[in-house]
């Protein structure tokens, strides 16, 4: 498929490529190539980089989204990008040139607020609970309460994406709800590769990193003085879905046989995910050219922290705490309210 760079300033992502080949060898940032919004029969998906993407992984090496067309009378022309970051998600997905989005809970809970009434971004479904480590190679750190001002936190897009979010869901009960955003002034925007061998490396200012899979397990294999200081489902209560799928409210109800066959693709790929481990594992690596130890992929698909399922777990309590420290300006009164209709037919929350 052709794919265009966003922009120049988007165009390179300085991954280390010697101990990350995961991004290294994703390149240059793809897009979709700009167009009308999909017509039923065409659907334009993007995905992000990582072990949480699996699930599209599976759907696009198996050709599930084909399989589900052709069963319902249809030929289904499927077009796939790799987009950086929620910004140049919902820039593309906004503009109609992308039509399923995935990112992050809190950026999905934000686009579904800000467009209200307007475009009407609704979640499709979750790519599972994975938890983010936060993770420091300071002695001294046990709690947010440990943190000072010369110590920096490392997450992709610091103040508004997920790992940042999170933190100020915590930093509102640790130091108050007035002082949520007290650790935005120590956190810095970095990818996760290059915040994961600061780590290793030490001796520079990053010394701390909210980090999700595989990432964290780099981390806290390659240096001894890496140590967690609290997880995502510590701070949730419990496992929780980490990155979703989104898309407008047009698309969904203007393509109601392309939707019920990627919302079918995205059931098998979560099923044959939790019964095929290993064959996951290979999927990955092959899907993203991945030079991962395939031992390692395998490790994190075996843990029981992780999984892939597309139920919704526990997205209402950033909801309701995002709302309540002003982030969000519409309140929801369930996870319903921000899922398509097709996901609250199962025991989400």
């Amino acid at each position: 498929m052709p794919q265009r760079q966003i922009s120049k300033s988007r165009r390179h992502l300085n991954w280390p490529n010697a101990l990350f080949p995961i991004a290294a060898s994703l390149g240059l940032i793809a897009m979709l190539v700009p167009g009308e919004a999909a017509a039923e029969g065409k659907i334009r998906i993007a995905q992000q980089f990582g072990i949480s993407y699996l699930t599209l992984d599976v759907i696009r090496d198996q050709k599930l989204i084909e399989k589900h067309g052709k069963e319902a009378g249809l030929d289904i022309t499927v077009e796939w990008a790799t987009v950086s970051g929620a910004t140049a998600m919902n820039e593309a997905l906004l503009s109609d040139n992308l039509d399923i989005a995935a990112a992050g809970v809190p950026p999905a809970l934000t686009t579904w607020d800000r467009t209200k009434g307007r475009q009407d971004v609704k979640m499709v479904a979750a790519l599972g609970a994975q938890p983010n480590y936060l993770l420091t190679t300071n002695p001294n750190i046990h709690s947010l309460n440990d943190f000072g001002p010369n110590d920096r936190i490392a997450v992709p897009a610091a103040g508004v994406g997920f790992q940042s979010r999170t933190l100020q869901i915590e930093a509102a009960k640790v130091f108050g709800k007035d002082k949520f955003q007290k650790l935005d002034d120590i956190t810095i925007s970095l990818p996760h590769p290059d915040a994961t061998a600061a780590l290793i490396s030490g001796g520079t200012e990053v010394n701390s990193h909210f980090s999700s899979a595989p990432f964290y397990y780099q981390a806290l294999q390659g240096n001894k003085a890496v140590h967690k200081v609290i997880s995502s489902y510590d701070i949730l209560g419990g496992p929780a879905t980490f990155n979703v799928l989104y898309a407008t409210t047009a698309f969904h109800d203007k393509n109601p046989k392309t939707y019920a066959a990627f919302y079918a693709a995205l059931r098998d790929a979560a099923d044959w995910i939790s019964t095929h481990k290993s064959e996951a594992a290979d999927t990955f690596i092959r899907e993203q050219k991945s030079k991962l130890p395939p031992k390692l992929v395998l490790d994190i698909l075996n843990d029981p922290e992780n999984d892939f399922s597309i139920v919704p777990k526990n997205t209402f309590i950033y909801a309701s705490e995002l709302y309540k420290i002003g982030v969000l300006k519409n309140e929801a009164s369930s996870w319903k309210d921000y899922f398509f209709p097709e996901a609250q037919g199962d025991n989400g929350s």
